[in-house]
């Protein structure tokens, strides 16, 4: 029983036979979500963090308190690095998301950012003997 205030669908749009699901399923995979796919196994061991790692945690807990974001922002921006998000490691995936609200929400500006980058890479190269 059809009713005559039942939209039909517009002419472009595809009809069920015609849609691909596997292709839409894949558009919305995420970088990392891996779930059912196969994978080696992984390497559970306990490491001792690296001093930046550590700071990197502060830093971003710092921001939460202050309302910089939220932890849900937090969450979202260090998983949508895109092709970032693989080439990173965990703590600098928080780094870049850290650096990338606060340009974004104007705490600072990007030149700020790339000068203070500069500045702490001279001080490092200064004290790391080669």
């Amino acid at each position: 029983m059809t009713s005559r205030n039942t939209p039909k669908p517009p002419q472009h749009a595809p009809s069920p036979d015609t849609f691909d699901h596997a292709r839409f399923k894949e558009s919305m995979r995420i970088v990392h979500d891996l779930g059912g796919e196969k994978g080696g196994p992984i390497s559970l061991e306990e490491r001792k963090s690296e001093p930046w790692e550590l700071y990197t945690y502060a830093i971003c807990e710092c921001l939460s308190w202050r309302g910089v974001w939220t932890n849900v922002e937090k969450l979202r921006r260090a998983t949508d690095l895109g092709d970032k998000y693989l080439a990173v490691p965990y703590s600098g995936r928080w780094l870049l998301a850290a650096a990338r609200a606060l340009v974004d929400k104007e705490h600072i500006t990007l030149t700020e950012l790339n000068d203070k980058i500069e500045e702490v890479k001279k001080r490092h190269a200064q004290k790391s003997p080669r």
